[in-house]
């Protein structure tokens, strides 16, 4: 099934084996052949990368915010080649389909896309592994939904994060603006400001509040940057602009409480030390609390910062895959497999 929508040129085999996309300046292998798919939603698509044998239901991989499939590069190739993994662009990120003109980003929103995905692949329950903010939407997913999350691996951050009533409305006020303005500019067609491909990392790496390494960068721009139609010697970024202004607000320390109650998969929670707990530390620990009194929750700290499985993906590999090994997918797919995209070279603004 052909992909449609605004897309970026990615290089395939005659299988739909991915070589590299046009993004990946370096002209190295990818970290490990995948399959680029394609899952309909109703504005256009969700991209992605399956890794591993299509014949088995996959682990579901979810980033974090304004970042893309490729924030799982290095540590898939880690997993054992049996585990079948699908990692996924959400909206507006890598090379999904952004949603569509005047329409607002907002954090619950990714519990109706991941049950697009259930839908499409026929999977009855979901095993997943998400990363910072979507790390907090399987957390919200297993509570909403505990008879349907087989497995869940969170990244660094736990839950809806606590803040001051005074901040939440400042919040929500400053970034209703933002969001006109962006949402004007993107329908306005013009190109976003463009920089040398090594400014480029410069800014991921900063952007991240230097969590990312600028050494792992690449593999989070080879999804998110495009040549400039003005300056052939620069790239500019692709995701959308709206994305930086997304809505969070889900609900009280009450509610994230009353949703630990009802997670009742196994699941697994890595910590990074070097990390911000996002909120005061008191809301975290009362949270972990509830968990910790299940018996199938598994908790792990290690040294490294936000983006620990990019850096130091060798340092949480271990736990990750003892508990994918007794708690991952054991049942077929089903009958439907995988979209193999077919990505048509279009200009993203």
């Amino acid at each position: 099934m052909n992909a449609s929508g605004n897309t970026l040129s990615t290089y395939f085999d005659t299988k739909g084996s991915r070589y590299r996309h046009i993004g990946d300046l370096t002209g190295e292998p990818p970290t490990r052949e995948f399959t680029e798919i394609s899952i309909p939603v109703p504005w256009g698509y969700l991209a992605g990368k399956w890794y591993g044998p299509q014949e088995i239901q996959p682990i579901l991989g979810l980033h974090g915010w304004q970042d893309n499939a490729g924030t799982f590069d290095l540590l898939v190739p880690l997993l054992p080649p049996h585990v079948a993994f699908l990692s996924v662009d959400l909206p507006g990120h890598g090379l999904s389909s952004r949603l569509p003109d005047g329409c607002y980003y907002n954090s619950i929103d990714n519990i109706y896309l991941i049950r697009v995905i259930m839908k499409e692949y026929k999977w009855e329950k979901l095993y997943m592994i998400g990363h910072s903010m979507s790390s907090i939407i399987g957390f919200v997913f297993a509570a909403l939904y505990p008879n349907e999350m087989g497995m869940l691996i969170g990244l660094d951050a736990l839950k809806p994060h606590q803040r001051p009533p005074q901040k939440i409305l400042r919040s929500i006020e400053t970034r209703m603006i933002g969001f006109i303005e962006e949402d004007e500019r993107n329908r306005n067609k013009d190109e976003p400001p463009a920089y040398k491909y090594n400014e480029l990392i410069e800014r991921v790496h900063f952007g991240s509040f230097q969590s990312l390494n600028q050494n792992v960068c690449k593999y989070m721009m080879a999804r998110n940057i495009q040549r400039s139609l003005k300056y052939p010697d620069k790239y500019y970024f692709t995701r959308d602009r709206r994305l930086k202004f997304y809505n969070y607000t889900i609900g009280s320390q009450e509610l994230c409480n009353e949703m630990a109650k009802r997670i009742t998969c196994p699941y697994l929670f890595i910590k990074a030390r070097q990390s911000l707990y996002f909120e005061d530390k008191k809301y975290y620990d009362e949270t972990i609390n509830v968990l910790r009194a299940k018996k199938n929750f598994e908790y792990f700290e290690c040294d490294g910062t936000h983006h620990l499985h990019m850096n130091n993906p060798e340092n949480i590999i271990d736990p990750i895959v003892d508990f994918i090994e007794k708690y991952g997918p054991r049942q077929r797919a089903g009958a439907k497999e995988p979209n193999i995209a077919n990505i048509q070279k279009q200009s993203k603004l």
